[in-house]
């Protein structure tokens, strides 16, 4: 019985020539995890909607828990692995902390990320 995907090769052939102008122009394997490891943080649903409060402004860790229906602690618990990816930073006023994207990369991304989903 033969299996006929179409979105495979039907014949095992290596494009040589493909391979070679590809090979010196990947990132190396460091590159590439750490990339990974920052969309795996965003692949969170409660992460990305506290990158979309901190899109708008700067906010205390009540005030998103508050936005967003959840306890202080969930939140802190989220921002500590948004900190710890440098996707948000955050300032101390007396006694809150404030929370803001860490630059406008985020935004980038997190915009272009919208665009593609509402692209047709």
């Amino acid at each position: 019985m033969t299996c006929h995907n179409d979105d495979m090769c039907r014949e095992l052939e290596i494009h040589k020539d493909a391979v070679e102008e590809a090979k010196p122009v990947l990132l190396p394997i460091e590159t590439i995890s750490r990339l990974a490891d920052i969309f795996k943080v965003l692949g969170d649903p409660t992460r990305m909607r506290i990158i979309d409060a901190l899109s708008h402004r700067e906010l205390c860790v009540c005030d998103i828990a508050e936005l967003l229906n959840m306890t202080p602690s969930a939140i802190s618990h989220q921002l500590r692995i948004l900190r710890n990816t440098r996707l948000v930073k955050y300032r101390k006023e007396g006694k809150s902390v404030f929370y803001s994207l860490d630059d406008d990369h985020i935004m980038q991304l997190f915009r272009q990320g919208l665009e593609h989903i509402n692209h047709d």
